[in-house]
């Protein structure tokens, strides 16, 4: 553990340290064979189960810091080729500004599309150079300048960009062979493409009719072992003079199907209601339960306002369902089903669930459906 330590352990939202962070080695270690020997790599989970913390902890590993650059790009909230390529150079200038070397100091001169601009931050008065998108007249001319840079290191990059598959949303057409095409002739550059959408991103690498079809190895993330995470929370637990019931912990990650994010931010609270040298048991789960729900309750309400009103019925419907059964959701489009909930008819039902798929609200797994969000759910379910 390091000298300073948190007032918390249990990160939620970012990445602190290998010393909060919980096991994967199995996948750090595929993931440098991988990279070692050039192959490109496609990393396939829902959200919230720990893909972009395992990114982060593989870029921080002292090998892979000394070895190669390392550059993380999340296109999540992009919608435009143009954005993706200005996401990718502001990304790259980051990493890059403080890297004292002939080749990280040429950025600018070789990516003549991308200028940096002076800004004052607002907080603290001080002025820093920021990287603005300039005039840029071509994306795919731009997009040319960054790899050719990037071609032109003195190290081999690894370029990780998240929710990879939302490329296929952009407005321009053959996005997907346009990068493919570059792509594969960059020699210096190892790409991992990471996303939340198994059906897209399966569809991407593994149809012959695709321009990415097999050209990079597949990693599907699986949840933690239970008995791992378990003796994760109590070490943490007793580092800090504090304990926690194994029962607590095995009734957290079942519960959250062994998602981390819900289960850390479950941890997070538990451990800030157990005093220093007592223990946490089973009563303070509802607490801390409700504690997270209600700091949520506004980002809730928020989202149901945007959903049409089949959409919210439907919405409401599945989570009265998954807390009653505690399993993944199937013959939604049923008779018994919408009877059972009062829903529209079926092809209401399966125009409101198509929607709410596109939200990324619902998930789909072999034909079974959830609300992806655990505490959604379970504030759909006791507050509507």
């Amino acid at each position: 553990m390091s000298a300073i330590r948190l007032r918390n352990p249990f990160v939620t939202g970012y990445y602190e340290g290998e010393d909060y962070f919980c096991d994967r080695k199995e996948e750090v270690a595929l993931l440098q064979k991988h990279v070692d020997n050039g192959r490109h790599v496609t990393l396939i989970s829902p959200r919230r189960l720990g893909k972009t913390g395992l990114i982060e902890h593989f870029f921080a590993q002292s090998y892979i810091k000394k070895e190669y650059y390392t550059f993380f790009v999340d296109i999540y909230a992009t919608t435009s080729l143009s954005e993706f390529v200005a996401l990718m150079g502001k990304e790259i200038f980051k990493k890059l500004k403080p890297v004292k070397t002939k080749w990280g100091e040429s950025f600018l001169q070789m990516v003549s599309s991308l200028r940096p601009g002076v800004k004052m931050d607002s907080m603290t008065g001080d002025f820093t150079l920021e990287l603005g998108l300039g005039d840029i007249q071509s994306a795919e001319t731009t997009l040319d300048e960054i790899f050719d840079y990037l071609e032109c290191a003195d190290r081999h990059c690894i370029v990780a960009i998240d929710e990879f598959q939302q490329i296929t949303y952009y407005d321009e057409k053959n996005v997907e062979a346009l990068l493919r095409t570059k792509i594969q002739h960059c020699k210096n550059v190892t790409f991992i493409y990471t996303g939340s959408s198994r059906h897209m991103i399966s569809q991407m690498f593994h149809s012959q009719a695709k321009p990415f079809y097999q050209s990079a190895i597949g990693i599907s993330l699986k949840p933690i072992p239970k008995e791992v995470y378990r003796d994760f929370v109590c070490d943490m637990f007793s580092k800090y003079d504090k304990r926690i019931q194994s029962d607590v912990v095995d009734y957290v990650y079942d519960k959250y199907e062994g998602y981390t994010w819900y289960m850390q931010m479950m941890m997070n609270e538990l451990f800030a209601l157990t005093a220093v040298g007592e223990e946490c048991d089973m009563q303070m789960i509802s607490t801390a339960h409700a504690n997270i729900i209600v700091s949520q309750e506004d980002y809730y309400r928020e989202t149901l306002t945007l959903l049409a009103t089949k959409q919210k019925m439907l919405l409401l419907a599945m989570a009265k369902e998954y807390v009653k059964s505690r399993k993944w959701i199937k013959g939604i489009t049923s008779s018994d089903f919408i009877k059972k909930y009062k829903l529209p008819s079926a092809s209401s039902v399966q125009s409101a669930l198509r929607g709410l798929i596109d939200k990324n609200i619902v998930s789909v797994n072999e034909g079974s459906y959830r609300i992806s969000d655990f505490f959604l759910t379970e504030w759909c379910a006791t507050y509507l």
